[in-house]
C-alpha cells in the first residue's frame, strides 16, 4: 500500500441560522463563521497537500433559503478539486431531506455517496477504498453500519458514517451502533460525524469524531476543526486535530468569593477576559461569563443586571480590542455573605421573615401563592404595549418562564439571596 494523508471533517452546518443573540451581537460576523471556517478548511487542506478530504455528514443545517448556500459549498469544493484534492461526503440528519442538496451538482473529483444503500469508491492509486451511506430521511433509527460491505483486501478501508454510536448527551440517537461492532467490521479507519465534540473513540482501529468545523452557540465551546490523518504503508501513524474555526465560543467562570465590592469583582473579570482572549488563538471570542461565590459585593452586582453587563464589557475593553471579543451573556450566581444563624434567631420582623423564607424553601407547595403572584406580574409586564417583549426575550428567559407558571429554582434562589442581603444591610 502507498502512503497518503487525508483530512476528516464533519458537521459543517453551512449557514446555520442564528438564534437568541442580543441586539448588540456582531450578527454578520457570527452568521458568516460557518462559511469562513469552510474556507479555512480548504486553505489548510491545500497548504498541507492532503490527498483527499472526507466529510461525514451535515454539510448544511437544513434546506437553504436560497441557492447561495449551495453555491458556497460548490465553490469551496471546486477550490479543492482544482488543487488536485478529491472529496467524498455523505449526508446526515440535517441535510438528508434537502431537495436542493439532492439536486446539487458537485464538481468533478467530489462525490456524495448514495442514500438508498451503502456505496463504495475504490482508489487503487492510493490503495484506498471508501464505504459510506447518506441519510435518506432525517430520522434514521436503523443501524446503517450493519449493511456496510466487508473490507476489501489489499486496501486501506475507510468507513464514513453519520451516527450517535451508543449515544452522546445533547445529540439525537441516529443510526445507532456500538464501538465493538465498528471495530469488528474490519475497516482501518471510521470517519464519523454527528457528535459536535471531538472524540477519539478507539485507536485500534481508529474510530474518530472530529467534532464540528465551527461552533455555533455557547454549548459548542472551545476549539473546533478537523482531523489530519497520516497513513504510511497501510497503517495510521498520526491523527491530529487542527483548529479551523474563526469564531470561538467559551464559557468562563469567575470566582468572586470574598470580593469586597463591585470594583474587586470587575478586576477579577478583567483578568479572566484577558486570559480567555489570549487563549482564543486569534479567533473572535464570543464569551459567556458566570460570576459565582459568596461575596459582600453580591447586592451591588444583583441590583441592575443590565448595567452589570455593560460594566463588564467596559472592563474587558481595558484588556482586549473591541473586535477581539463579544460578551454574549452574564450569569450571576454569586451569593451574599450572611450570618443566617444570627438573622434567624432575631425576634423582630427580620427574624420572622428569614424563618418564613426558609420554610418556603423546605416546603415547595407552600410557595404556591408567591408563584401565582409572580406569574401574574410577569405576564402583565411582558404583555404591555405591542407585546413583542416576550418574543424578543425568547422562551427560556426567566421572565417568560415565570409568566407561564414555571419559576426556575435558580430564580427563586436569587430572589431569596437578594432579599436576605437587603435585610442584612438593615
Amino acid at each position: 500500500m502507498t502512503s497518503f494523508r487525508f483530512l476528516h471533517a464533519a458537521d459543517l452546518h453551512l449557514d446555520s441560522p442564528l438564534r437568541g443573540l442580543g441586539a448588540d451581537a456582531p450578527a454578520t460576523r457570527i452568521r458568516q463563521a460557518t462559511r469562513d471556517a469552510l474556507g479555512r478548511m480548504v486553505d489548510f487542506a491545500i497548504a498541507e497537500k492532503v490527498d483527499f478530504v472526507v466529510v461525514a455528514g451535515d454539510l448544511y443545517d437544513g434546506d437553504w433559503p436560497d441557492f447561495r448556500t449551495g453555491q458556497a459549498l460548490v465553490a469551496a469544493f471546486g477550490r479543492l478539486t482544482r488543487a488536485g484534492i478529491r472529496i467524498v461526503a455523505i449526508r446526515g440528519n440535517h441535510d438528508a431531506e434537502s431537495v436542493l442538496t439532492r439536486s446539487l451538482r458537485l464538481p468533478d473529483g467530489a462525490a456524495l455517496l448514495r442514500a438508498d444503500r451503502p456505496d463504495t469508491i475504490d482508489w487503487p492509486e492510493f490503495g484506498v477504498v471508501l464505504h459510506g451511506q447518506s441519510f435518506e430521511t432525517r430520522d434514521v433509527q436503523q443501524n446503517l453500519a450493519q449493511g456496510y460491505p466487508a473490507p476489501m483486501a489489499n486496501r486501506f478501508n475507510i468507513g464514513l458514517l453519520h451516527t450517535a454510536a451508543t449515544g452522546r448527551p445533547g445529540h439525537a440517537s441516529y443510526a445507532p451502533c456500538t464501538v465493538e461492532q465498528l471495530a469488528a467490521h474490519g475497516y482501518d479507519y471510521w470517519a464519523l460525524g454527528h457528535i459536535h465534540a471531538r472524540e477519539e473513540v478507539l485507536r485500534d482501529p481508529w474510530i474518530v469524531f472530529p467534532g464540528n468545523l465551527q461552533g455555533r452557540h455557547a454549548n459548542e465551546g472551545g476549539a473546533k476543526g478537523a482531523s489530519l490523518v497520516t497513513v504510511r504503508h497501510g497503517r495510521v501513524v498520526a491523527v491530529e486535530h487542527h483548529s479551523l474555526d474563526v469564531v470561538r465560543w467559551q464559557r468562563v467562570t469567575v470566582d468572586c468569593e470574598g470580593a469586597a465590592d463591585e470594583e474587586a469583582v470587575l478586576e477579577r473579570c478583567r483578568r479572566a477576559i484577558g486570559q480567555a482572549v489570549d487563549g482564543a488563538e486569534g479567533r473572535f471570542l464570543v464569551l459567556r461569563l458566570r460570576l459565582e461565590g459568596p461575596c459582600p459585593a453580591h447586592l451591588a452586582l444583583a441590583r441592575d443586571p443590565a448595567a452589570l453587563r455593560q460594566k463588564l464589557l467596559a472592563a474587558g475593553l481595558e484588556v482586549a480590542e473591541a473586535d477581539a471579543f463579544w460578551l454574549e451573556d452574564v450569569r450571576l450566581a454569586t451569593r451574599p455573605m450572611l450570618d443566617l444563624d444570627t438573622l434567624r434567631a432575631r425576634e423582630d420582623a427580620v427574624g420572622r421573615l428569614v424563618r418564613a423564607i426558609e420554610a418556603l424553601a423546605e416546603e415547595p407547595e407552600a410557595a404556591t401563592a408567591p408563584a401565582a403572584s409572580a406569574q401574574s406580574y410577569a405576564a402583565a409586564m411582558l404583555d404591555r404595549g405591542a407585546g413583542g417583549l416576550r418574543q424578543a426575550l425568547g422562551p427560556d428567559h426567566p421572565a417568560v418562564l415565570a409568566a407561564e407558571g414555571h419559576l426556575p429554582p435558580e430564580l427563586l434562589q436569587r430572589a431569596r439571596d437578594l432579599l436576605l442581603a437587603r435585610l442584612a444591610q438593615g
